[in-house]
């Protein structure tokens, strides 16, 4: 991709120096950033007490800065997120004049809607806690339904990683190829993956009877045989659709199955299953840096980085960030 907009010696900041934090859920990705900003991550600190309280500091005087603080909400969820607050609360606290909540991995996203009786809408839940925190706007990449953005009243600017995913396979140069969305809900998407890679597109019927991130293809809507299949989804917890797709497609007569997705979560026990399954190749982006064990032989981490330092230099210029959310 092309990042010129951040090689630019001669900017004269009229808005505060730009400032941006790692949380400690972000701590690689943020350093990444900051390289292709050339710009030192701002300093700071977090302390995890003995009975689970999080403490954070802010190190810098941020006061009228415009300040950037990355921190993914992965394993643990509800640890990162509560510290993402304390963050936020923080620099408002500290007088900076403008509070962006960087959130790579959106985890309570999937937390979309009231879809059985007695339950809570989570992701709205998120929203109204990050906005009461004090965030100015929020930045994030591949929620589960890009109408989470309607739950938020401040700006919230939606990258996507599919430019980067697509980026490395048009270089693999895969013959025969179809791209497969594991349902429908993932369809318009998938659409969008395979238009970018000019391959046909499949899409599977799958079925979820509860909570026990169980999934099973009942069957495939188009044709995979003697074809090779790219599996594209948002994210993946423990693996089971994007295996169970794949298993399908081969049953049906795929040769080679590929796989990506924008966040692979991969709880314990998903290495095991990745290595026995069909996939040859399971392609993430590095949203996520903490996992419960080590990646399967078969996963590729490709970076999103340029991807955030475009939109965050956009964003501290007071300059249109839309053309980033194209693909």
């Amino acid at each position: 991709m092309d990042h010129s907009l951040i090689a630019s010696p001669k900017w004269t900041d009229p808005y505060g120096e730009l400032k941006v934090f790692a949380g400690s859920a972000s701590k690689t990705l943020t350093k990444a950033i900051c390289s292709l900003l050339k710009i030192e991550p701002a300093q700071s600190e977090t302390l995890f007490f003995s009975e689970g309280n999080v403490f954070v500091r802010v190190l810098e005087n941020v006061r009228g800065r415009d300040v950037f603080i990355i921190q993914g909400t992965e394993y643990p969820v509800n640890d990162n997120f509560m510290e993402l607050l304390f963050w936020i609360d923080a620099f408002k606290r500290a007088s900076a004049s403008q509070v962006t909540a960087v959130i790579p991995f959106f985890s309570y996203a999937k937390g979309d809607k009231k879809d059985e009786p007695r339950v809570s809408i989570r992701a709205r839940v998120c929203a109204d806690m990050i906005e009461s925190a004090g965030a100015d706007r929020v930045l994030t990449m591949d929620l589960h339904s890009p109408q989470i953005q309607g739950f938020f009243k401040i700006p919230v600017d939606h990258l996507y990683a599919a430019p980067v995913l697509m980026d490395y396979f048009r270089e693999k140069k895969i013959p025969d190829l179809v791209v497969a969305s594991p349902d429908v809900g993932f369809g318009k998407q998938a659409r969008r993956f395979a238009d970018m890679l000019r391959a046909p597109l499949v899409i599977g019927d799958k079925t979820r009877t509860d909570h026990h991130e169980k999934a099973q293809v009942l069957e495939i809507i188009g044709t995979v045989a003697d074809k090779n299949v790219l599996i594209v989804d948002d994210f993946t917890i423990s693996g089971g659709t994007l295996i169970e797709m794949a298993r399908a497609c081969k049953a049906r007569g795929a040769r080679e199955i590929y796989a990506c997705v924008s966040h692979g979560v991969f709880a314990k026990g998903t290495t095991a299953k990745l290595e026995r399954s069909p996939i040859k190749e399971l392609v993430v982006t590095d949203t996520i840096a903490s996992r419960p064990e080590p990646l399967a032989p078969c996963v590729r981490e490709v970076t999103v980085a340029g991807l955030f330092a475009e939109a965050i230099l956009s964003i501290h210029r007071r300059e249109s960030v839309s053309r980033l959310f194209n693909f």
